[in-house]
């Protein structure tokens, strides 16, 4: 996705050779225009999968999934790392151990909201060893719900993450690659490379 790239590009910042911000447009301030791009392009890739709700998790995940199921005109539902009041029963479970955080969280949704007769879209912003991906896929797998597909916004592709994905067969779409971030510079993989 061209204007991704950009935006990346121009606002990105390399911290390390494993650790891209982007919280000027993704993931703290959010750039809407870019987040309609974004979820018109899941819509396109997953148009013909039969998807009935889009899942993926707090807190990133949200804007980009909002905005794809806007397009496709399906639910979101994310996946809480924190303790509800309200959300106490039937509650559908997996640990997720956070990169960027260094922190183990359980995530869960409601029963009542992933079910067996679901097809699934799991978006998120990031994939870099992919622990957020297996916890939703987990969640998916115990509710006997279908996934169609992965729907990524950034993958670090010298990370083990999508490998890991597709090794196991699951679709996994990112719309950027990141090659490296070797000597604070952004390298993009071509989708042709995808591994």
């Amino acid at each position: 996705m061209k204007q991704l790239r950009e935006k990346i590009a121009s606002e990105g910042r390399v911290l390390s050779g494993e650790v891209l911000k982007v919280d000027s447009f993704l993931n703290h301030q959010i750039d809407p225009k870019l987040m309609q791009a974004i979820g018109d392009e899941f819509s396109r890739r997953f148009k013909n999968d039969g998807v009935t709700k889009i899942l993926t998790i707090e807190s990133s995940g949200i804007a980009p999934a909002a905005m794809a199921g806007l397009t496709m005109g399906i639910p979101v539902v994310f996946a809480r790392k924190r303790a509800s009041l309200t959300l106490t029963e039937g509650l559908i479970s997996s640990e997720v151990k956070s990169f960027t955080k260094q922190t183990v969280n359980t995530i869960s949704v409601s029963g009542d909201y992933v079910t067996a007769d679901d097809t699934l879209l799991i978006i998120d912003d990031f994939l870099a060893n992919g622990q957020a991906a297996i916890g939703l896929l987990d969640i998916a797998k115990q509710a006997g719900a279908t996934v169609a597909g992965i729907g990524i916004v950034i993958e670090k592709g010298f990370q083990n993450g999508g490998k890991l994905l597709r090794d196991q067969g699951v679709r996994v779409e990112s719309l950027a690659i990141i090659e490296s971030l070797a000597d604070g510079k952004v390298s993009f993989r071509e989708k042709s490379e995808v591994r």
